[in-house]
């Protein structure tokens, strides 16, 4: 059996890595980490406990085409401390986003996507 210690990172691809460098480092707030110096751009970022990576590859079978929030396409969440207060910054960063707070998955959730469509959700305890 595999012993679980901890959910560690998420990988994320995108076509254009300063644009989603100002996305999650300044719309977002995500602190930026040390990253090896691979043979591909990318940025690393600390988010709680564990990590998100960014890897810039535009032929990558991961990046979706949609433009419609959908909560049941593939997504990371991020606990957050105040619903409200996430929904409003969002709102004034100017980002669509999909309120949903009545989940009946047991949070409050907010959905959004960043630059290259890739679908984010926020969540607080209901």
């Amino acid at each position: 059996m595999i012993q679980l210690e901890d959910f560690h990172h998420v990988s994320l691809s995108v076509t254009d890595i300063e644009k989603s460098k100002r996305f999650y480092g300044s719309v977002l707030g995500f602190p930026e980490i040390e990253r090896p110096d691979f043979d591909f751009p990318g940025a690393w970022y600390q988010v709680g406990t564990a990590q998100l990576h960014l890897i810039q590859n535009s032929e990558a079978e991961t990046l979706r085409t949609s433009d419609k929030l959908d909560s049941r396409d593939g997504h990371f969440a991020i606990r957050v401390k105040s619903y409200m207060e996430t929904l409003e910054y969002l709102r004034e960063q100017g980002l669509e986003v999909k309120a949903k707070p009545d989940s009946k998955s047991g949070f409050k959730q907010i959905f959004c996507m960043d630059p290259d469509k890739n679908l984010i959700e926020f969540n607080e305890e209901q």
